[in-house]
């Protein structure tokens, strides 16, 4: 059986997530915590997080299969599965080609590492896989629990929900600024989007896909920051974010977004309320 993930999600990097923020998550309602920023195939701050609560889900979004070897990375998987059944779903993904010389024939990449998680003894549903477009998509529904799309919007969750079919698991990062006050919140949102991701042509492509111009992407338009970054009061962004759960996806996570190494706990506290945890 697929891990129990709940409606609702946070999305954090690796480096700012700790058991105590982790807990503090739990308590807040939320049903799943996402790990980003491509954490190691050791995957030991997986065992931290879930070690510091009591049955909240934790996913990896995701483990870069150029980074972490398949065969190492489901050594891993076992170690957590047996000492936190049911609790843990590991993301993986094929990254981007500008993060290694060594990328080439992606797909092939993600088949082949399919198949060595197979071999492994990994299950299907203890494994999702990140997917733009329909082809990855496709592959996500016939080898894996489901798809991890990041950066997108619900139209594009419609269209992945098409794609997937019923019965196959589908979560959407969307990415949050708590400010009423719309061009400070872009100001915020704008870098988070801008760097890497509009500068990479897998994200570039997809965003195409769904009618923005290339001008619109070099220029970090409004039109695409409002798309991908939800803001306003937290009525406001918990109202985009279930236009993802309208759009066909099971579950959406969370990417809050704070000035600075501002405490991020005040905002999912809030959030958390208006999503009605």
């Amino acid at each position: 059986m697929t891990v129990q993930v709940g409606r609702y999600g946070v999305w954090r990097r690796g480096r700012e997530l700790d058991g105590a923020l982790a807990a503090r998550i739990e308590e807040l309602g939320y049903g799943a915590i996402w790990i980003g920023g491509s954490p190691p195939a050791e995957l030991g701050i997986v065992e931290e997080l879930l070690s510091a609560t009591d049955a909240i889900a934790v996913g990896t979004s995701i483990v870069n299969m150029w980074n972490s070897p398949a065969d190492e990375v489901a050594r891993s998987y076992h170690r957590i599965e047996k000492a936190f059944p049911g609790r843990f779903l590991l993301g993986v993904g094929v990254g981007h080609p500008e993060a290694t010389t060594q990328y080439a024939k992606p797909f092939d990449t993600i088949v082949g590492y399919l198949d060595a998680l197979d071999a492994a003894g990994v299950p299907v549903e203890g494994r999702a896989l990140a997917a733009l477009g329909p082809k990855v998509l496709r592959v996500s529904a016939e080898r894996t629990a489901g798809a991890l799309p990041y950066l997108t919007t619900p139209e594009h969750t419609r269209e992945a929900r098409e794609i997937l079919g019923d019965g196959r698991l589908l979560v959407a990062e969307h990415k949050v600024v708590l400010d009423t006050d719309p061009q400070r919140a872009r100001d915020l949102g704008r870098p988070a989007v801008v760097s890497p991701y509009l500068g990479l042509v897998n994200y570039r492509r997809n965003l195409m896909r769904l009618g923005f111009t290339a001008r619109q992407l070099d220029d970090a338009a409004d039109e695409v920051i409002d798309a991908v970054v939800a803001h306003g009061d937290a009525a406001a962004v918990a109202a985009r974010l279930n236009e993802h759960l309208a759009a066909g996806a099971d579950h959406v996570c969370a990417q809050l977004l704070v000035p600075g190494s501002d405490d991020p706990v005040p905002g999912l506290t809030e959030l958390a309320g208006a999503l009605g945890l």
